[in-house]
């Protein structure tokens, strides 16, 4: 999983039967292959995870 900030609409398709339709100012947690898809295409930008730190420190 990846968080990312989609800075144009994109349109993921995970299987030839469905579409995933992300609007240009979204930022959420995405399939692996869906940020790297985005990115790859200028539509998006990775960002930090919104999580806390694994150790339980703030």
């Amino acid at each position: 999983m990846a968080r990312v900030r989609f800075t144009h609409d994109f349109d993921y398709k995970p299987t030839s039967q469905s579409t995933v339709g992300y609007k240009a100012g979204m930022e959420l947690t995405v399939k692996r292959e869906c940020a790297d898809q985005a990115v790859a295409a200028g539509k998006a930008v990775e960002i930090p995870s919104a999580g806390k730190p694994a150790d339980g420190a703030d």
